[in-house]
């Protein structure tokens, strides 16, 4: 019913940007909340940063100043912009979107994921 595509990682340097891209399609009414998680090696998933319909963000402290999230309603797609990339930051990255379908019903989807990974 709903395909998460996400695009957008691979290998940086320490201190280099990546752009990430997650876009939505399929019997989709509305999208609300968009956001980014991440999971490193051996850790929970965390809360990277979120994005409601309206364009009120939240952010991890770990990427506050150095991470953008934005959204385009128009083509149903969330980006998250990382600059100043660490180290730390390497982990599969994996969009979610909260959506209502067409036929009224309520969705929360998953990306498949997507690995970053920042190392000289």
């Amino acid at each position: 019913q709903v395909q998460l595509v996400e695009s957008g990682g691979g290998l940086v340097q320490p201190g280099g940007s990546l752009r990430l891209s997650c876009a939505a399609s399929g019997s989709i009414f509305s999208i609300n909340t968009m956001g980014w998680y991440r999971q490193a090696p051996g850790k929970q998933r965390e809360l990277v940063a979120t994005i409601t319909s309206g364009g009120s963000t939240n952010y991890a402290d770990s990427v506050k100043g150095r991470f953008t999230i934005s959204r385009d309603n128009a083509k149903n797609t969330v980006y998250l912009q990382m600059n100043s990339l660490k180290p730390e930051d390497t982990a599969v990255y994996s969009c979610n979107v909260n959506l209502q379908l067409t036929t009224g019903w309520g969705l929360s989807s998953w990306g498949q994921g997507t690995q970053v990974t920042v190392s000289s």
